[in-house]
């Protein structure tokens, strides 16, 4: 009965109706309760000790810190994905790694003279590679004082450098201070072009990073400096050394070394060449830098701060750049290409160069504006062919332009020597007897300009003598083209104009083949074209070229050898250039141009056969300079200079010729200008200070002596003949 009462009163789930009694009995879902209904909003108790609502206490400043720390941390993370996206990016544009290598440093060309005395570098660097302990000292010193002082410690990129040079630049408000490293720098100079682009920076990061994996640091400081750019074509440090204090980069003082060094920030603008006192104090600042890193004391630092600030040439000086042009340019034809650094052995006697330079200065500063005359050159020839001294001009930093080589002039007198050769080998001999007296060919009315004839004359008194009327006839009997054979023959190289004026030296030549072709008379008759390059070698000893030191074919008969030295002695016993003797058998020739614009005197003995010329570039008229006067004078001292110490040794052939002279005076003036020869203008004598006076009366006109041999028969045998048309 009882249980089912309490069954009776069972409750059962009711989703509406009236609330229950009893809240916990309650399973109902309220209105909070209801995903689809908003909650209602929470209210806060009030707290216990004030009843109020609780407010948020503000940051602070480590708060703040706490947050800038965090988003900084927040940005460098972002800037170092960003930055390794952009070393990707660039990386990626490079070649691999295993395709990288050094490039080769431009071939140097060392010259060398005779006796093993440095003449010129030339090249694209201007200077030869020299190893870090080869230079001197101070040189690697300075640089890393006043380029890169933690060089030795940083990785190839400086942290700190780069840090300084950021705040240094933005405290100035402009780019005053660069971080490069010399590493750095060096990979810039290798590899990549000067632009400045994000690309190339991160490039020259990234090639410095792997040069110091691949090489030492000395390794890498070695190649930096003979490398780097330091300004007027110089190239690595031994260039600079020799172009502005002309010795080589193993004996620099420091004074020196801090100069070079300095130029790594403005070589052009720090040039001691262009600013000196710039150069010198910007010197000063590297030789501080070294005093606070300890690589000089107080001492060195006064010694070479206490040295005066001197001007380096403006350009490379000194004539024997002359003959290092000539040598490069004939370089390729003997070796090719040149791909590695050579050493070339020359004939060149640098002693005997300097000689010839002072010579020739000397001349044109004492006389530039007595006798306006700006201008010289000098070639010397030994009787193999091997040129001994070269000097292209006044002063080579002024003009590179070669008066040697490259000037072609009217060789006046000086182009006699082969008519009268030329006439030799037909048949006359020296003591040949033509008339000097007025004639004319065609239009041309060759002769002495005084007027003033010596009648007959041997052949060897018309050419010491220098006779106009004379060199015509017989280039007239011979024919203009045996003459024109003739001098090719020996030596000359320019192209020779037919004609009758050809005896009086018309025609232009160079100085050095005119020198050359003189040379088979001082050698005994054998052709020797001249050279300067003896032996070239790379610096592994290999031999690239070599000379063989062979005379060319005989040029001239010993007959005629000994006939020529006689009557072209006979210029420097008692002619033209009699001014010139030193107590060495010797012979020769002067020429004088028309109107004074060229001096010449070609001389020789067994020894050596030097040529001198004398004018103006722009062809103006000298004032009354003779080739018996300066030319002469220049090469009485070269010679003697040259001589000095050398046995005398006679002239080849032993030819005499009788000194009478029929029917004139063998003391007449002697006539050096082509005065007639240019269309009778009037030219004066030339003044070899003994004028004796002369014959008033005008000579007969010229006949050929009938003693003369006889001549083949297609050609005329007298003046007469070749008037005649017979």
């Amino acid at each position: 009965m009882s249980s089912r009462k309490n069954n009776n009163n069972r409750i059962e789930p009711s989703f509406g109706g009236s609330k229950p009694k009893n809240d916990h009995d309650d399973f109902r879902a309220d209105e909070s309760d209801r995903t689809s209904g908003r909650r209602p909003p929470q209210t806060r108790k009030p707290s216990k000790k004030t009843g109020k609502r609780s407010k948020k206490k503000p940051a602070g400043f480590w708060g703040r810190l706490r947050r800038l720390i965090y988003w900084l941390m927040v940005l460098g993370l972002w800037g170092a994905i960003a930055f390794a996206g952009v070393l990707i990016y660039f990386a990626v544009k490079m070649p691999p790694t295993t395709d990288w290598e050094i490039p080769d440093r431009p071939p140097n060309v060392k010259i060398l003279d005779v006796n093993g005395n440095l003449i010129a570098n030339r090249g694209t660097t201007g200077g030869e590679a020299v190893g870090l302990h080869d230079m001197s000292p101070y040189i690697p010193q300075a640089v890393i004082a006043i380029e890169d002082r933690r060089f030795y410690s940083h990785f190839g990129i400086d942290p700190i450098g780069l840090a300084r040079a950021f705040v240094t630049n933005i405290t100035k408000g402009r780019s005053v201070q660069g971080g490069s490293t010399l590493t750095q720098q060096l990979a810039k100079n290798l590899f990549l072009s000067p632009e400045r682009t994000i690309e190339r920076k991160v490039q020259e990061a990234m090639l410095a990073l792997w040069l110091e994996h691949k090489y030492t640091k000395d390794q890498i400081l070695e190649m930096y400096l003979n490398r780097v750019y330091l300004g007027s074509g110089a190239f690595g440090v031994d260039a600079a050394s020799r172009r502005y204090f002309d010795k080589s980069a193993r004996d620099v003082t420091l004074i020196e070394a801090a100069t070079i060094a300095g130029l790594l920030k403005a070589p052009s603008r720090l040039s001691p060449a262009r600013d000196p006192q710039a150069a010198s104090d910007r010197a000063k600042l590297v030789l501080a830098a070294m005093r606070d890193q300890g690589m000089i004391n107080d001492t060195d630092q006064a010694i070479a701060e206490s040295e005066p600030p001197t001007r380096a040439a403006s350009y490379w000086q000194g004539s024997e750049n002359y003959a290092a042009d000539r040598i490069v340019g004939s370089l390729k034809s003997l070796i090719g290409d040149v791909h590695d650094d050579i050493t070339v052995q020359t004939t060149i006697d640098m002693n005997l160069q300097q000689t010839g330079e002072e010579v020739i200065r000397d001349l044109i500063s004492q006389n530039k504006d007595k006798m306006q005359v700006s201008q010289g050159a000098l070639v010397s020839i030994d009787a193999t062919g091997a040129v001994r001294a070269w000097i292209g001009g006044y002063d080579y930093a002024a003009s590179q332009f070669d008066r040697a080589s490259d000037a072609r002039r009217q060789p006046a007198s000086s182009f006699k020597p082969f008519v009268y050769l030329t006439a030799l080998e037909q048949g006359r001999t020296p003591d040949s007897v033509r008339n000097d007296a007025p004639i004319r060919i065609g239009k041309w009315t060759p002769g002495n300009d005084s007027g003033k004839y010596m009648g007959e004359v041997t052949l060897a008194t018309a050419l010491s003598h220098s006779l106009n009327s004379v060199a015509a006839q017989l280039v007239m009997e011979v024919g203009p083209q045996a003459v024109i054979d003739t001098a090719h023959r020996l030596g000359i190289q320019s192209n020779l104009v037919n004609n009758a004026s050809l005896a009086l030296g018309t025609s232009e030549v160079s100085l050095v083949e005119l020198t050359d072709a003189y040379v088979p008379f001082a050698n005994g008759g054998y052709s020797a074209p001249p050279y300067m390059i003896e032996k070239v070698t790379t610096n592994d000893g290999t031999v690239l070229y070599q000379r063989d030191n062979i005379l060319g074919p005989r040029v001239i008969d010993d007959r005629n050898i000994g006939m020529m030295n006689a009557m072209l002695s006979r210029t420097v016993e008692d002619g033209t250039a009699k001014r010139a003797q030193f107590g060495w058998p010797a012979a020769g020739k002067t020429g004088t141009g028309q109107n004074f614009r060229d001096a010449w005197f070609i001389g020789y003995t067994s020894n050596l056969t030097t040529g001198i010329w004398f004018g103006n570039d722009d062809g103006k008229p000298m004032k009354r300079v003779f080739g018996s006067t300066l030319p002469v004078t220049a090469w009485k001292s070269f010679m003697t200079a040259a001589h000095k110490g050398v046995p005398i040794a006679p002239l080849p052939g032993s030819y005499q010729i009788e000194n009478i002279v029929p029917g004139g005076s063998d003391n007449m003036p002697d006539i050096d200008a082509p005065s007639g020869g240019y269309g009778g203008q009037n030219v004066p004598q030339d003044d070899d200070g003994y004028w004796p006076p002369a014959p008033e009366t005008t000579q007969p006109g010229a006949a050929i002596d009938d003693n003369t041999p006889a001549q083949p028969a297609n050609k005329p045998t007298t003046l007469l003949d070749i008037i005649m048309g017979n």
